[in-house]
């Protein structure tokens, strides 16, 4: 791998996705954004904050005109228009303008909602990605997809908003805790499944040390996960086609976490979204029950939360109704073809994906701890 990959939209180089040894190497960017004429807000939750933030202001004071902090409680329910409230009025009481920029610190949620900020403050001023989880590193920190929860439905205000920077350390893989690394995981094979069958074969080949991988091995498989999101966001910047394949396992994923009242992660409920969708394309005769045995054997490595006996399949079914991916009555669902090649259907029914919540909770669930 190299140090860096650039985003391109429409031929043209947006931003770059660095990788580090510390943050340290930020203020070289900082020097060449003009950061000294410029005031910062560094967005982060409570835990994130209480690891990174001192780190990151040193490496910014002496770098900007300006730097102060807006720390939130750590949490999914923070992700609201009320949180983003607040930070407008930090920004305002600031005196922040249009020429000035907001970093974001810390995992999917903060990077969500900072730049869900910076895309509407003053109708857009530039911000930076600093992710500190796994998650955010190998997906939601890429692409320029910002948004917030409203009323419990997942992202459903947004906005599309490229950074002007992704900026990964891979220090702060020592301080992952197995839970965010896990859920993290979700969305790595999610990538294998839909445009990487090679790194899936690498992810297969584990066997029981996965949450002490090696951290070179683990920016390796970062750096893969960053290559297909780049590639598709490149194809299709504005999700109106291809992008929708990186929604692999979150229509039902999404439902579930709904269902759960946001108690589950993220990446936990993705994981269980593609094991559902990995059912469906068997069942439309896509994929092999040799390709589902393997898909689940790897994810279920990740520690996958065992689900209530008693759900009600009917009202999940009715979750993904309110989906943002609905396309009048109809959901584009993503399905596989492959191990490695995912497309857009919008032939799931009702029945397919109540069978497929059978199918988990019956066959999967029911094995885990």
């Amino acid at each position: 791998m190299t140090d860096h990959l650039t985003v391109n939209l429409n031929n043209i180089p947006v931003y770059d996705i660095t990788y580090n040894d510390s943050f340290d190497g930020l203020s070289s960017f900082l020097k060449g954004f003009n950061a000294s004429d410029k005031k910062a807000l560094i967005i982060s939750d409570s835990k994130v904050a209480s690891l990174y933030l001192d780190a990151i202001l040193n490496v910014m004071e002496p770098c900007c005109k300006y730097v102060t902090s807006f720390v939130f409680p750590a949490g999914e329910s923070s992700k609201t228009l009320d949180t983003v409230r607040n930070c407008y009025e930090k920004l305002i009481l600031e005196k922040f303008d249009r020429h000035d920029f907001i970093v974001a610190l810390g995992g999917g949620v903060t990077g969500d909602m900072a730049g869900y900020t910076a895309a509407t403050f003053l109708r857009g001023i530039d911000f930076i990605q600093i992710p500190t989880s796994l998650l955010a590193d190998v997906d939601s920190s890429i692409g320029g997809k910002t948004g917030v929860d409203f009323d419990a439905y997942k992202n459903m205000v947004g906005a599309f908003h490229m950074p002007r920077l992704v900026y990964i350390n891979r220090e702060t893989f020592k301080t992952l805790d197995k839970d965010q690394y896990f859920s993290g995981m979700g969305e790595v094979v999610k990538s294998a499944l839909i445009r990487d069958s090679e790194l899936f074969t690498i992810l297969e080949e584990y066997k029981e040390d996965l949450f002490n991988v090696d951290r070179n091995t683990l920016m390796d498989i970062v750096y893969r996960c960053n290559l297909v999101k780049k590639e598709v966001v490149e194809e299709d910047p504005e999700e109106k086609g291809i992008r929708a394949i990186l929604n692999y396992g979150h229509t039902l994923g999404h439902a579930l976490e709904k269902y759960m009242n946001f108690k589950l992660l993220h990446g936990e409920c993705v994981s269980i979204g593609s094991i559902m969708a990995s059912y469906i394309s068997l069942k439309k005769g896509l994929i092999t029950e040799n390709d589902l045995d393997r898909i689940i054997a790897v994810i279920t490595r990740f520690d996958l939360p065992k689900l209530p006996k008693h759900i009600d399949v009917k009202q999940i079914i009715e979750l993904t109704k309110n989906d943002k991916k609905m396309v009048g009555n109809t959901v584009k669902f993503i399905l596989l073809r492959s191990i490695g090649e995912a497309f857009i259907s919008r032939e799931v029914s009702d029945e397919d994906m109540m069978d497929a919540i059978e199918f988990y909770l019956n066959e999967i669930n029911e094995q885990l701890v």
